[in-house]
């Protein structure tokens, strides 16, 4: 080779290397216990990192009419956390019932107890993610419990196959220090205009591709729609833990509920922090 050829090539593979995306920094989970994963995306500018969130308010007795989804869900996370076998979750249901809320509210109870315990939340838009990242919290020592909020396959089978590959793990198998959980208000996962979107053939391929996919979780557990006793018992429960005294309270809840159309843990919350608000009172975020 040419000695003048030499610092060229070194320039050209200097060049290369400033041109190259930088490999994300190893996790720091010592900061905290809720994390939110970023997908490495430079052109949506994601890092590939994963964000600390403050730790989630609310109390898990706070949670109203759902005691046997709470005890149900809360075995399951135990034995996740102690190494014995168990299930990824699918949390179904109306929406406002409180499944998400579970989740955080759960895992804080488990968290205290267990610190190698972890949550990381990613967004349901980024379920092709899930393989790489699965595949990176596979070499971590603490246990992951990976949360997708409101998951549903609205491009069609592509996110459903990155799901299905995510918990089947490929030859590997799938993570034992990683628990999956989604929410959905459906319990197939799958749009309601599926069929009107495609053409019979693709749209019956693809909802067989995504069924498949809900058949991966182990425990469904439902979410019913909440009747009138219940939400008032869950309004009567905030009311008490926060000091909220107020004349013709369940008159005053049930007008709100009417005003929402809907009655739900969710709607019993937002009166609840309408009325702190009125009377003064600081509540959780």
């Amino acid at each position: 080779m040419n000695d003048d050829a030499v610092p060229l090539l070194a320039r050209i593979a200097d060049a290369l290397e400033r041109l190259a995306p930088a490999a994300p920094a190893a996790p720091a989970f010592d900061a905290g216990r809720l994390f939110r994963h970023e997908p490495h995306s430079p052109e949506k500018g994601g890092s590939g990192g994963f964000v600390p969130a403050p730790d989630y308010p609310m109390a898990l007795d706070l949670l109203i009419g759902v005691d046997r989804q709470k005890d149900r869900f809360v075995e399951n996370l135990r034995r996740f956390a102690v190494g014995l076998p168990c299930n990824h979750v699918l949390l179904w249901g109306v929406r406002g019932t409180g499944k998400s809320s579970l989740t955080k509210s759960a895992f804080m109870v488990l968290a205290a107890e267990f610190p190698a315990l972890k949550l990381v939340e990613v967004d349901r838009d980024e379920v092709t993610a899930l393989p790489p990242l699965f595949d990176q919290l596979r070499a971590r020592p603490e246990r992951f419990v990976v949360l997708c909020d409101d998951l549903s396959f609205e491009d069609g089978a592509a996110a459903a196959k990155a799901l299905k590959s995510a918990l089947e793990g490929g030859v590997a198998g799938p993570p034992e220090n990683v628990l999956f959980v989604a929410t959905s208000n459906r319990r197939h996962l799958m749009p309601r205009d599926h069929v009107e979107s495609q053409g019979a053939i693709a749209a019956a391929e693809n909802a067989e591709e995504e069924m498949s996919v809900s058949d991966r979780f182990g425990l469904w557990i439902g979410f019913p729609p909440m009747d009138q006793p219940t939400y008032l018992a869950a309004v009567h429960a905030y009311a008490d833990r926060f000091g909220l005294k107020v004349e013709n309270l369940e008159r005053r809840a049930l007008q709100w509920s009417q005003l929402r159309g809907a009655r739900s843990g969710r709607v019993a919350w937002q009166f609840t922090r309408d009325l702190a608000g009125e009377l003064g009172v600081n509540l959780p975020a």
